[in-house]
């Protein structure tokens, strides 16, 4: 059905016409179709910060300055200036209207780290309900650090890890959580997962999944931790029977007669699998077990898919989690090269993913990531994966290939291109679990609306190689005209072909407001661009 291209018109529209059950907010979200960042101003006079996004509530601009010691936040506020003409459209912005302080009101510049930590750029979430943010700060990486105190080998450590707790209201620091020795893969999120009031950091030198509520006031309060044990009474148990055994070998010892080893102590000869793992191999044990009915062919079974395999699943680490809801994890393990990757290849590294219950501590599935059936339920039901926190409005609302048939179109051409099903299927699920929080709302990537080179940009926070083309935003319905253009660094174009650039997009979650940031690689100056509608 036609849609009129007058703005009054379709608010007109909307006041009138009532949407069919279940879609209001939809129907809604196409007046953005009238409401575009039609205008842009190039080359922004604004302070040298590293601009890292929107909140999603669209309260707040997240920024940090360059030496990476301070985080500067900043409220969006929108251009206001006066004309004395009658047909101002025409007439170019005054000066003072092209500043950054025209469009953004800073709040308050807060120091986070010390003299030998640097804040990680890549790494924030966002508390909507509460307003508060979480930040990290860190030393720098140790890549040859020894494997000591039960450390995995190849692991890197970082001295100092500390996650800042703040009220993004006026920047007080409301709590601390600090990691010595330790290393949390912080790039976009990866290694912390924030779901309502549960925050999962985890420790890949450890491999521990560190479980944290987020009190309203503003404490971090542990609640669990999963790796070595998995219940509360894990670790007392253990250390009473490692007690007893050895008061046992004490009394069997005669005078004189001096053992070499501490038989209180674990040795790398005598501990335990850690209780993760041991759930892990139970799992897998029992699901050989219960395909056969038959004792022989049940040992035939064990020894070629269980015991042929043992050492490869004991050598198994945990990559990345994220919640499903409040009980359950998605925990994704596979090798030690390929944890610390995050290169295109990384699905060619072979990768296993379970459901951890954390209320019973069982594993309640477990998938290699080339099954054909996790695959069908992440393309049927990949909002699920999604798992966004109940207060999250805009959140709920992202294009995804099981809740938008252009999407999934998409999604089915590359996998009607793809040479191999079983590569396709590694490739698709390789994204599994989702980062926190990776993802834009703004109602300009919503794919039953607007139609776009996902190459060049999409709703994913992610730097991309930079174009000296205009980025085209293209009405899905009829008329199917463009209706904007998003075009990062100089109006005309870059003098330097030869320096290599990269992008970011910040999109307000739901004005009509966007920052393009285009930066080289020798730390030049950011030319900042500001898209909005006039």
């Amino acid at each position: 059905m036609y849609r009129s291209s007058n703005l009054a018109a379709r608010v007109f529209e909307r006041q009138i016409r009532t949407p069919a059950p279940g879609t209001s907010v939809h129907y809604a979200r196409r007046l953005y179709e009238n409401l575009v960042p039609s205008y842009t101003l190039y080359e922004v006079e604004c302070p040298d910060h590293s601009f890292r996004k929107f909140t999603d509530d669209g309260q707040y601009l997240i920024s940090f300055s360059r030496n990476h010691q301070e985080l500067i936040v900043y409220r969006t506020r929108w251009l206001s200036y006066s004309c004395k003409d009658e047909d101002c459209d025409n007439h170019d912005l005054p000066p003072d209207a092209k500043r950054f302080e025209s469009f953004f009101t800073q709040l308050y510049c807060v120091p986070l780290a010390s003299c030998n930590e640097l804040i990680c750029k890549d790494f924030f979430l966002y508390m909507e309900n509460n307003q508060f943010g979480l930040f990290a700060t860190s030393t720098a990486q140790i890549h040859d650090a020894p494997a000591v105190g039960g450390a995995v080998q190849g692991v890197p450590s970082i001295e100092k890890i500390t996650f800042h707790l703040l009220r993004l209201e006026d920047g007080v620091i409301l709590d601390e959580k600090v990691f010595c020795n330790d290393f949390v893969n912080l790039t976009h999120n990866m290694g912390v997962f924030l779901y309502d009031d549960l925050l999962a950091i985890v420790s890949l030198r450890y491999q521990t999944i560190h479980i944290l509520q987020i009190r309203d006031s503003g404490h971090l309060v542990d609640v669990r931790a999963i790796g070595a044990f998995c219940r509360e009474d894990d670790e007392l148990f253990l250390n009473s029977s490692s007690q007893g055994t050895s008061l046992s070998d004490k009394s069997k010892q005669q005078p004189g007669n001096h053992s070499e080893n501490n038989q209180g102590q674990p040795t790398p000869e005598n501990r335990f699998l850690s209780g993760i793992k041991q759930r892990l191999l139970s799992f897998i044990f029992r699901g050989i077990w219960n395909e056969e009915r038959d004792d022989t062919l049940r040992v035939q079974s064990l020894k070629k898919k269980f015991y042929f395999h043992f050492q490869d699943y004991v050598d198994l680490i945990m990559w990345k989690v994220q919640f499903l809801d409040r009980h359950h994890l998605l925990i994704k393990f596979g090798s030690v090269d390929g944890g610390l990757q995050v290169s295109r290849n990384a699905d060619h590294h072979p990768a296993f993913f379970a459901v951890y219950n954390m209320e019973t501590t069982e594993i309640v599935s477990f998938y290699q990531n080339s099954a054909d059936n996790l695959y069908v339920l992440f393309e049927q039901f990949c909002d699920h994966f999604h798992a966004t926190s109940r207060d999250s409005m805009y959140m709920n609302f992202i294009s995804s290939h099981s809740n938008n048939i252009h999407a999934l179109e998409q999604l089915r051409i590359i996998k009607d291109k793809a040479s191999s099903s079983s590569q396709f299927v590694k490739k698709m699920l390789s994204s599994l679990p989702f980062s926190c929080q990776s993802q834009s709302p703004s109602p300009y990537f919503d794919q039953s609306l607007f139609r776009f080179d996902d190459k060049l940009i999409s709703a994913t926070d992610r730097h991309r190689q930079s174009t000296d083309h205009p980025i085209k935003f293209i009405l899905r319905r009829h008329p199917y005209s463009l209706k904007f253009k998003i075009k990062p660094g100089p109006e005309g174009g870059s003098m330097d072909g030869r320096a290599k650039k990269i992008s970011s997009f910040l999109f307000h979650p739901f004005l009509p407001l966007a920052l393009s940031v285009q930066q080289t690689l020798f730390l030049q100056p950011s030319v900042v661009n500001i898209h909005f509608r006039r």
